[in-house]
């Protein structure tokens, strides 16, 4: 489709010879860059596949290649020779340069071909002039005196091109760029080199202003509140960003900002050009009839002169010019996690908003993602209309953030419109279009301010978000634009820049004024909720029926981390919303419930959000939401691949139709995230499943045979909570560095421990010490004791109960142990806020599992990447809960414990629980008691001869396994090993034959029950 290495080969081999044959001449000071380009350059990368010459006639937005993209800025800086892209999205800058010019030798091609990728966050780059072709990570911050060599990773000449063409090709083809494989090469180079990306390093720019603007507007101006100076830095930081943007558009005169430092009261003539800007676009960014304040700070010069020096070449490293605006998205995204706050002495300091401290931090949605979501709901809302239809059309992000979905629904609908005009004489709509830079038509500045306004609308809880997403869509409309065009807009009358004060609003998207109830609520209360009435902020629209798309990812706050600082709300919520009515819950499922009820009759919602409402208890509300209303449109499952950057978050895309849907549900698979990512469609399985079949329990999407075996598992009507008396979680000491102690040795004194706690050693009674074991410590059929103990300071009583031993008791019996104990009393009795304090402040901070962890019980690790279920026979073996602990299971006495067992470590259950239960980074799965209580058991008939024989024959095996299990543990030799191993194998696959048979397994069902978990499982660690 894109050629082949072959192809690329010969026309590769022709380019090369002619080069060589006159070299000389090409290398002549007199030959020029543009002619490099044309007979070398062009036809290289034409050769790797790419539509340098757009022969499809695609229009600009869609081209594989843009040439000189942008406007030149100033006298002296160009936009990069060629921007390779995939369906408009940025993969790489090419740089070239006529073959006189030393690339090894002269810093300054490199520099600024590292200037521009890096501004625009593109992780690779190549620099050449044919006669070389180097490639740069660009993702290393470019400082002015760097050698060409600094972020160099690749390097050819010309007489390496086809030697070396699989290698080339194997990266920089557009064939390799769609299959992931320049994505994945990239991904290999990342941090080997000091990487540092252009938004770290903007935020830490950015962070340093506010830190400065914060300390002097506080310092200079004490009558100002903490919301005002918040206002104050916040508003400061946004103008001066669009302004250097704007100059580096060509919107605004070059070095405006830069010439204030030349003289003092820079903050006065800033004011000024604030006034200026006001004029020129009539933006409420600059709007002064509501803003009273920032008019009459003072700002030191001292704090403004390196902000406004740091913009520009040569202090400055960032090219305004390609800087995406996504990435001031990202920036500020982060940036918003955190407010300044001012203590009793009126000083300035910046902390965490304490949702953002306690998520862990704040996860931007990568710009891939963004659009996919924003093309799967709003791109076919577009199809056939014309742009009067298209502007009927509304986008909502109820929860926007910095704005990133409403950036990307607003260029689907810029597309949209140039499209519609492209194929309808452009030239008879002067006021919609205009002929401009390169000989490409655009939409003017009158149009795009119009779509605008008709069709992109958010809210966020956040005011300064709310500003941030004002900013980045307002220089999202001043793309492209010069000083030239925006006069052409004022001859329609018309100003550049709208007002976006009815398009973007700030509030609780989730709370209205009704629901604090009384007639004047408390004014604190009011501030911090924030409430927000859809009806009259958006009266028009929701009269007309609603928001047509409604995008997003939504907060992921679970309730118990909201307790802290919105209590309120929590109850609120219950009340407001069936979703949150279970009382457990996390707040993303409620903003799915807000948002379909916000769209029209035809509308659609597409959101990135956690799949573990799939199957959660708390999930159960959404999913009974959805599958009544037949909402569900499409999932992309991404199973336990990581689609934040430096989090650990399992998440999907979601797609919602408000009308009652009669078409299957499209599920689709991710196998592998950076090839998708890239745009290979092969690296994602798709099937569809009846719309029918999504119900409110969990929800699992399988299709074809497999699913149709997934249907029939599930209509066995004995689950493994059925043939259990209890299924439970490990103990809980909420001191585990006390309670868990390694042992060292034993002796007649007792034995010899050490304690994490203390880093000491101890002589403990060992009646009540129990050996621990972790998750990792179980394989099927095997359990493995280590070195680790459990102090289990409790004993049966009078009744039959499991109570903790009382004191006088413990102290009198066991001195060694109450010594050991006493010596952490501080530390115990601190535990749990202080509710340890008392008679038994030495007990365990959760009573779980006291009275059933001695008992003989089947033992299953929380996560595992298989099947791992083992026995524990005499009940000896202690085990925890959380992370790295497990459940133990005690099956009831009218069924075989070992057969049981067999049933849950064979292929056919193993399978269940991968399609069923949550998938984690690694492979893992979990085998939560909330998964696991659910396994089908097939139970014998009494009357079945034949089944009656299966079920000896896996107790039977399940005995041998363990046996031969054990002797593996005690073997010495590696013959020894094998031969043990070998015999487990055949027992293990005639479980695995005889389950099959007992459940009436088609050979194509075995088929796919062994395909997808895996080849031999592997005796020693399976």
């Amino acid at each position: 489709m894109f050629g082949t290495v072959d192809s690329a080969r010969e026309a590769i081999g022709k380019l090369v010879e002619r080069y060589r044959a006159n070299r000389d001449r090409y290398q002549a000071a007199s030959y020029n860059e543009e002619t490099a380009r044309g007979e070398f350059i062009s036809p290289l990368f034409n050769a790797l596949g790419w539509d340098v010459y757009n022969a499809g006639g695609l229009a600009e937005q869609y081209k594989d290649v843009i040439h000189e993209e942008g406007i030149k800025i100033g006298d002296f800086t160009k936009a990069p020779d060629y921007t390779f892209r995939i369906g408009g999205v940025r993969k790489f800058f090419v740089e070239a340069k006529k073959p006189f010019v030393d690339l090894r030798t002269d810093p300054a091609p490199a520099y600024q071909l590292r200037r521009y990728a890096w501004s625009a966050k593109l992780p690779l780059s190549i620099l050449t002039d044919f006669e070389e072709l180097a490639v740069y990570d660009t993702r290393i911050r470019p400082r002015e005196g760097d050698k060409p060599s600094v972020s160099r990773i690749l390097s050819f000449g010309y007489e390496d091109f086809l030697p070396k063409l699989e290698e080339i090709w194997g990266i920089f083809s557009k064939d390799a760029v769609l299959k992931g494989s320049f994505d994945r090469y990239a991904e290999a180079t990342r941090g080997k080199r000091g990487t540092s990306e252009v938004d770290a390093e903007f935020l830490k720019e950015i962070e340093g202003w506010r830190e400065e603007l914060a300390k002097t507007i506080a310092l200079k101006n004490p009558d100002l509140s903490a919301d005002d100076l918040n206002f104050a830095v916040q508003t400061t930081i946004d103008r001066i960003i669009f302004l250097r943007i704007a100059e580096a558009r060509g919107a605004e005169v070059y070095g405006g900002l830069l010439g204030l430092t030349a003289g003092p009261d820079i903050y006065p003539r800033l004011v000024q050009s604030y006034r200026s800007a006001d004029d020129r676009y009539n933006s409420g960014l600059f709007d002064f009839r509501t803003d009273k304040l920032t008019t009459q700070l003072v700002i030191d010069d001292k704090v403004l002169k390196p902000i406004l020096k740091g913009l520009y070449y040569p202090e400055s490293p960032y090219e305004f010019s390609v800087l995406p605006a996504e990435i001031l998205g990202n920036v500020y995204e982060q940036f918003l996690g955190r407010v300044i706050r001012l203590t009793k002495g009126h000083h300035a300091v910046i902390e965490e908003k304490p949702e953002v401290r306690k998520a862990g931090g704040v996860y931007y949605t990568p710009a891939d993602i963004v659009q996919r979501i924003v093309k799967t709901t709003l791109g076919p809302l577009c199809e056939g209309k014309s742009p009067k239809h298209m502007k009927a059309i509304r986008v909502l992000d109820p929860a926007c953030g910095s704005g990133s979905f409403l950036l990307a629904a607003y260029q689907v609908l810029l597309d949209a419109h140039l499209a519609w005009f492209l194929k309808h004489e452009p030239g008879r709509h002067k006021k919609e279009a205009y002929l401009g830079f390169g000989a490409q038509w655009r939409l003017t500045t009158a149009e795009k301010r119009a779509i605008l306004l008709s069709s992109i609308y958010g809210v966020d809880i956040d005011r300064q978000a709310v500003e941030v997403t004002k900013l980045s869509l307002l220089l999202k409309v001043l793309e492209g634009e010069t000083d030239e065009t925006l006069r052409q807009s004022w001859l329609f009358g018309v100003r550049a820049l709208p007002s976006l004060e009815e398009n973007i609003k700030c509030g609780n998207s989730l709370i209205p004024t009704k629901a604090l109830g009384g007639l004047f609520p408390d004014p604190d209360e009011m501030k911090r909720i924030n409430p927000f009435d859809w009806e009259r902020e958006f009266p028009k629209q929701l009269q007309d029926g609603g928001f047509d798309v409604v995008v997003g990812n939504p907060p992921y706050i679970r309730i118990q981390m909201m307790q802290e600082w919105a209590p309120r709300e929590v109850e609120l919520y219950k009340t407001l919303y069936r979703t949150a009515a279970s009382g457990n819950y996390d707040i993303y499922v409620v903003f799915v419930e807000k948002g379909l009820s916000l769209l029209s009759p035809g509308g659609r919602l597409g959101f990135i959000l956690p799949h573990k409402f799939f199957n959660a208890k708390y999930g159960e509300g959404l999913r009974d939401l959805i599958a009544k209303g037949r909402h569900l449109s499409e999932v992309v499952h991404f199973g336990d691949q990581q689609v934040f950057e430096d989090a650990t978050t399992y998440t999907c895309l979601l797609f919602l139709e408000k009308a009652a849907r009669k078409k299957p549900v499209t599920v689709t698979a991710i196998s592998d995230l950076v090839a998708w990512r890239a745009g290979d469609e092969s690296a994602a399985t798709s099937a569809t499943v009846p719309i029918q079949r999504v119900t409110a329990s969990d929800w699992t999407f399988v299709s074809g045979a497999g699913g149709d075996l997934l249907e029939r598992l599930r209509t066995i009507p004995k689950k493994l909570e059925d043939v259990t008396d209890r299924i439970f979680q490990g103990l809980k000491t909420s001191a585990d560095k006390i309670y868990i102690v390694e042992e060292k040795a034993r002796s007649r004194k007792g034995v010899r421990v050490f304690s994490r706690q203390t880093n000491s050693e101890y002589w403990l009674e060992p009646d009540l010490l129990h050996p621990l074991i972790k998750g990792g410590d179980s394989r099927r059929y095997s359990l493995t004791t280590t070195s680790r103990l459990i102090l289990f300071p409790y004993a049966l009583d009078e009744t039959g109960s499991m109570g903790l031993i009382p004191a006088q008791t413990l102290k009198s019996r066991y001195p060694l142990t109450w010594e050991y104990l006493s010596e952490n009393r501080d530390y115990l009795q601190d535990r749990e806020d202080g509710k340890m304090r008392g008679p038994g402040w030495f007990a365990f901070g959760r009573t779980q599992a006291l009275d059933v962890m001695g008992l003989p019980k089947i033992f299953t690790p929380d996560i595992a990447d298989r099947a791992a279920f083992s026995l524990d026979e005499t009940g000896e073996v202690f085990f925890t809960g959380g992370v790295a602990g497990g459940y133990g299971l005690l099956v009831s006495k009218d069924h075989d414990r070992l057969f049981i067992l067999g049933l849950l470590n064979s292929r056919l259950l193993e399978w269940f629980i991968r399609q069923t239960a949550g998938r984690m980074r690694g492979g893992y799965f979990s085998f939560e008691a909330r998964f696991i209580r659910s396994l089908p058991i097939k139970t014998i008939d009494p009357k079945s001869t034949k089944e009656n024989a299966i079920h000896a024959d896996i107790v039977r095996l399940v005995t041998e396994l363990m046996s031969l299990k054990k002797r593996l543990t005690d073997s010495k030799t590696p013959h020894e090993r094998t031969q043990l191993e070998r015999q487990s194998d055949v027992a293990d696959m005639e479980i695995d034959r005889l389950v099959y048979g007992l459940h009436g397994l088609s050979s194509d069902e075995v088929a796919i029950i062994e395909k997808e978990t895996g080849p031999k499982r592997g005796s020693a660690t399976g």
